[in-house]
């Protein structure tokens, strides 16, 4: 948000310094982010006369001019068709900097004669865009510093220009007089009043506007006059000036009155050109597909739901977020519709977001501005364009009515001491909250309906201690207090993620932490590069893209650490990875690989390259740090970029997916450039169920002085049998005996046969009640051995 000094002194009445304003906006919580003052890019020109101006003998459109400066006679050699002897101008000596066109001045030779500095027009100065000629001024003395003249003749060319930095919660400091209104609290001078004399009406309006039904809540009131016989054309100077030193160009005085209200009052308006508009208008929710070429000269398809200002001929405008180009008015406009409205915050965000525009009104709309100012910021706007364009203007025409925002909340003076730890009187408290526009009834505080983000007692003890200032708070040492173990701080998430992190390090792993965008090719790779998680404006070509998943990164990083002559190691990583581009299209990740061996060579042979099961051991490890219930189920059919053959996805039911686990797809590592084995694991920690004893204790443990008994079995079943399936057979058996089903051989070939193989597990009983005997044991293994011969239609091996 940006403004000058004098357009602040519109409604502010003060004598402050700019600094002490500065700090006064930083201290109530709008920040001060720069202040550009014109004066100190002016301070080195001066006044000059021209005493003689001869034509040069070389050049047509030349003219050799003796002037009068602050050194002395002076020549300067000029093109500007208006010089001539006589004029009082603007002297940029030898050594100047020239804003405008970024030069310094020197002495040279223009056509073999000398030139001892330059006569510089408004734009080479950068006070407007008129560059027809050199400044020619009604006075001033020479040798005189021309921001002196400024000062004195128009201030408004040399105004600071103030930027702050406004919080989402403040949509009234988006004007300026909100920004009046704070400094004015603080006691930085005195809130001017803010009246306006309403035009009265010359005649009944043939136009008509009407709100549908269902767009009531979107848009509840809409309201604007009519004003024929106005004349348009540029702006008075002052208006300009403000404008431009804001970073706004002029356009035309209709124009720029809704654009200096934007930001004056914190009021977008639009202005249709009347004779343009067929029919009435209405405003309603678009069908969807309906298009409409914006003031921007850009197309825009509408999708179905956003609201739209349409006339017989169709939409005319975008609702709340920008107008259309067909009734745009221009110097030929006679005849304008002031509109002002109302519009909901989150529809108008939602409808910028989808169609991507970005405009003063939507910034404004979607944080909130006044609604009970909606018709009175109208009869303002137009006893401006009347005032300086003329015109008759009709009654008002009004659609819906203006929300109720009316709200109070109870004022207790002691809440500043308990939340704050600020003693200020209560008189100070009522007299804080009066200035800044709240209506008190007792201890009951009205709030204004310009300030959407006070929503109860708390917020008036915040605006309270804002204005005191928050700098004139002491601090002092609490007393202690033993209440025992306090509370855990940290959420379920975060303490899964704690665990995540401390589990894959005690593996051997080391942590990476790579950025959030990752390049397209490799983001295709992994399920992504869509134009939903596409950046508008990436730092780089490799960052174009949100990460769909964190292995992109992970292995990137093996890469560039293989070539450097690392080829094994194991990375791991915690983070999100995107699946849209929109807040919440975000899923959390634990992600580890593990690229070439698993130690050194040695000379015993141990070192062995990494495999799938290294992979499901370190993913099985990390689920049971983070709470994940130990009988799962392995299931095939995980994304592409993972080996069809060599994976598996660790799920409780078909439809739940804890993590998956397994080799990565040839291609994928050819595509990111590892060498060697290469195998990996994405854990989901979100989809782990929340345990259902919310207690923080641990449970009680369970321990029996019983001795178990390991009894092995070998089946011989068919080759495309999964493991899985014999193990679960087996354990379920007799599930309060057997804990622990594994593999621990598997045989292919031999006296087998053509599509056998044998399958060797070790089931292992642990009684709890009574030693096991051996024809207990015989009992078991019975079931056993029925359970899988009925369940893989194996046999159990001779």
């Amino acid at each position: 948000m940006k403004f000058t000094l004098s357009w602040l002194k519109h409604h502010l009445e003060t004598d402050a310094s700019v600094a002490d304003i500065a700090y006064a906006l930083t201290d109530l919580g709008l920040e001060v982010e720069g202040i550009e003052n014109p004066i100190d890019k002016l301070a080195d020109f001066t006044i000059g006369k021209v005493v003689s101006a001869e034509k040069h003998p070389d050049a047509d459109k030349l003219q050799v001019c003796q002037v009068e400066t602050a050194d002395g006679p002076t020549q300067i050699i000029c093109g500007a068709p208006n010089a001539r002897a006589g004029i009082t101008v603007v002297i940029a000596s030898p050594g100047t900097s020239v804003p405008g066109i970024d030069t310094t001045i020197g002495v040279g030779k223009i056509r073999g004669i000398e030139s001892y500095g330059m006569m510089c027009s408004e734009r080479e100065m950068e006070l407007s865009e008129e560059h027809d000629g050199i400044i020619e001024l009604p006075s001033g003395e020479v040798g005189q510093r021309f921001t002196d003249w400024l000062a004195e003749n128009s201030p408004e060319k040399v105004d600071p220009v103030i930027e702050i930095a406004i919080t989402p919660n403040r949509p009234d400091a988006l004007g300026v007089r909100g920004i009046a209104r704070d400094l004015a609290a603080r006691g930085i001078g005195k809130l001017l009043p803010l009246s306006v004399d309403p035009v009265p009406a010359s005649f009944k309006a043939d136009l008509g506007v009407s709100i549908a039904e269902d767009t009531l809540d979107g848009c509840p009131v809409f309201c604007g006059r009519l004003i024929k016989g106005v004349k348009n054309g540029p702006s008075p100077e002052w208006l300009q000036a403000q404008l431009r030193a804001i970073g706004l160009r002029p356009i035309s005085f209709l124009v720029d009155v809704t654009n200096w209200f934007t930001y004056d009052l914190n009021r977008p308006l639009h202005v249709f050109d009347a004779d343009k508009v067929q029919g009435n208008l209405r405003v309603h929710r678009a069908a969807g597909g309906e298009t409409l070429t914006a003031l921007d000269d850009k197309d825009y398809t509408l999708q179905a739901g956003q609201m739209v200002i349409s006339d017989d001929n169709g939409p005319e405008s975008i609702a709340g977020i920008m107008g259309g180009l067909a009734t745009g008015c221009t110097e030929e406009t006679v005849n304008v519709f002031v509109e002002s409205a109302y519009w909901d915050p989150v529809q108008i965000a939602y409808t910028g977001r989808a169609l991507k525009i970005n405009s003063d009104a939507r910034y404004r709309f979607e944080r909130g501005v006044d609604p009970a100012f909606t018709p009175e910021g109208l009869e303002h706007a137009v006893r401006m364009i009347v005032d300086h364009a003329g015109g008759e203007v009709s009654e008002v025409i009004q659609a819906g009515a203006v929300p109720d925002t009316s709200r109070a909340y109870k004022l207790d003076a002691k809440r500043v001491i308990s939340l704050v730890g600020m003693e200020i009187s209560e008189s100070t408290q009522r007299s804080t909250l009066t200035d800044l526009g709240f209506v008190m009834e007792g201890n009951m505080a009205h709030v204004p309906s310009w300030r959407p983000d006070v929503q109860g007692e708390a917020d008036l003890v915040e605006e309270v201690a804002r204005i005191a200032s928050l700098t004139k708070l002491k601090g002092k040492p609490l007393p202690r207090i033993d209440a025992g173990v306090p509370k855990p701080i940290l959420t379920p998430g975060q303490m899964r993620q704690q665990a995540a992190r401390r589990t894959a390090a005690a593996l051997g792993y080391n942590e990476c932490v790579t950025y959030s965008f990752i390049d397209a090719e490799a983001a295709k790779l992994f399920g992504g590069g869509d134009d939903a998680t596409m950046l508008e404006n990436p730092i780089s070509s490799e960052m174009s893209h949100m990460r769909p998943a964190l292995l992109p990164g992970l292995l990137r990083a093996a890469a560039r650490n293989q070539a450097r002559g690392f080829m094994d190691m194991g990375l791991f990583e915690v983070g999100a990875g995107f699946h849209g581009g929109e807040p919440g299209e975000q899923h959390m990740l634990v992600s580890g690989v593990l690229i070439g061996r698993t130690g050194p060579k040695d000379v015993h042979g141990t070192a062995r390259p990494v495999d799938l099961y290294d992979a499901k051991a370190d993913a099985e490890a990390i689920l049971a740090a983070i709470g994940a219930p130990a009988k799962v189920q392995i299931l095939r059919g995980a994304d592409d970029w993972w080996h069809p053959g060599r994976h598996g996805k660790i799920c409780l039911g078909p439809k739940k997916v804890l993590g998956i686990f397994g080799e990565l797809h040839p291609r994928v590592l050819r595509e990111m450039d590892i060498k060697g084995p290469a195998v990996a694991f994405t854990i989901w920690p979100d989809e782990v169920p929340l345990p259902k004893n919310k207690s923080a204790t641990r449970s009680a443990l369970v321990a029996t002085d019983l001795q178990a008994v390991e009894r092995d079995f070998a089946f011989v079943v068919d080759t495309q049998v999964e493991a899985l399936t014999l193990v679960n057979a087996a354990a379920g058996a007799d599930k309060s005996l057997i804990t622990d089903v594994r593999v621990f051989d598997e045989f292919i070939g031999g006296s087998l046969g053509e599509g056998k193989k044998s399958l060797a597990v070790t089931v292992r009983l642990q009684p709890t009640e009574a030693t096991l005997k051996d024809a207990d044991i015989e009992a078991v293994s019975a079931k056993i051995v029925e359970k899988v011969t009925k369940a893989t239609g194996g046999v159990l091996r001779g």
